[in-house]
């Protein structure tokens, strides 16, 4: 949904806030549960029409950690929950330390590697740097065929973009995308879309951080990219703002019960 700067428009909250959630992941605004007997809503990946959760996570800092048995088995279970609520998306980076071998060795052990849709990142310099690490993320995530391959914060994306296309007519990526968590960056990824084809975009936007909606998220609309938001509760200061404090009553326009 789409409004004009000065128009007025109807105070429904729900259908404004329904229809916003539309224009955001760049899809259809038509919600489906995730898996049977879920409840998560789902947006189509443009390029495929491949039903996606909307609520995935990342591994950055959180698992990055060695072999200890009892770390390792909180991480399971924060799996375990992404699936029961019908969650899938799981992104990882080579910069996030040991982040993708433990995911690859937590998804082995619980025998779950069909139930995750797996993103991870090229973050280097050069053609056979960028092969040599996304080779090893393979190996550390387990994954012959890695779901969703990005270019991370932009470093050497027109060198990477030429492996990342070939790699994915040969089936080794089933999706290609490009990031950046930066405010500054917002303008470049935007031109970027505007001349490449992707099928996925991912930014930092919550909010409390909202530019994105100023030239890339309409960008990744005309364009048909998919669209993940990283830092969505502002790295936590989302929280702090909200703690102790009650819902505003017109939450329960859309039926939200809680923060």
């Amino acid at each position: 949904m789409a409004v004009q700067a000065g128009a007025s428009i109807e105070p429904d909250r729900r259908r404004i806030l329904i229809g916003a959630g539309a224009v955001l992941a760049g899809v259809n605004h038509q919600a489906n549960a995730a898996t049977k007997g879920t409840t998560m809503l789902t947006r189509a990946i443009p390029s495929s029409g491949e039903a996606m959760p909307v609520v995935g996570f990342g591994t950055w800092q959180t698992f990055d950690i060695g072999t200890d048995r009892a770390e390792r088995a909180l991480r399971r279970q924060v799996l375990e929950t992404l699936f029961e609520a019908g969650g899938r998306m799981i992104d990882s980076s080579p910069m996030y330390g040991r982040a993708e071998a433990v995911v690859g060795d937590l998804l082995a052990e619980m025998g779950a590697r069909d139930k995750a849709f797996l993103a991870t990142k090229v973050w280097t310099s050069g053609e056979k740097a960028g092969i040599a690490q996304m080779q090893a993320s393979a190996s550390k995530l387990r994954a012959p065929t890695i779901d969703l391959m990005q270019i991370h914060n932009l470093v050497d994306w027109r060198t990477h973009l030429k492996t990342l296309r070939a790699w994915k007519e040969a089936g080794r990526f089933r999706y290609i995308g490009i990031t950046h968590y930066t405010v500054p960056a917002l303008d470049a990824l935007a031109d970027i879309l505007s001349t490449e084809k992707l099928d996925f975009v991912q930014m930092g936007y919550s909010l409390a951080q909202r530019a994105a909606e100023r030239r890339l998220l309409p960008m990744a609309l005309e364009r048909g990219v998919a669209v993940i938001a990283n830092q969505p509760f502002d790295s936590g200061g989302m929280f702090a703002r909200i703690k102790g404090k009650p819902l505003p009553a017109w939450a329960g326009d859309f039926e939200c019960t809680s923060w």
